[in-house]
């Protein structure tokens, strides 16, 4: 019974943990070399879904600072190397679209405006599909 009791209780327990929080992606050094396009792609993926939960949550200043390192992302797509050749044509478009968008996510967390922010924050997620990999 007392063992029964522990397996139980211990359940219960590992059961109402909250999962880790996301390491914060950190800033790159502006005069960094170029890095490679997958990796860069990985980032904009991450803060991406920390820009989304930072939205949910309404953690607006997070919002704001997650935003302004997806414009710089943006700006590196830009001069990054080993890119794949489906994406070397439209990439100069596609990281411009995506540093303008970033830049308008920015401003709805600086003015906490709820609507701005869900429609950037869709358009930078459909933007950053479209940067995938593979056709």
């Amino acid at each position: 019974m007392n063992r029964r009791l522990c397996c139980a209780l211990a359940l219960l327990i590992s059961g109402c943990m909250l999962p880790p929080e996301r390491a914060p992606v950190r800033p790159l050094a502006e005069d960094s070399p170029p890095l490679p396009y997958a990796e860069l792609l990985t980032r904009a993926r991450l803060q991406a879904a920390s820009a989304t939960e930072s939205f949910y949550v309404d953690r607006w200043g997070d919002l704001e600072e997650t935003a302004r390192g997806l414009e710089q992302t943006a700006r590196f797509l830009n001069k990054a190397v080993e890119v794949p050749e489906s994406q070397k044509k439209s990439l100069p478009e596609k990281a411009k679209a995506l540093q303008i968008e970033a830049a308008k996510l920015r401003e709805a967390a600086k003015e906490k405006n709820v609507e701005a922010a869900n429609t950037s924050l869709q358009k930078i997620n459909l933007c950053i599909r479209t940067l995938r990999l593979t056709d």
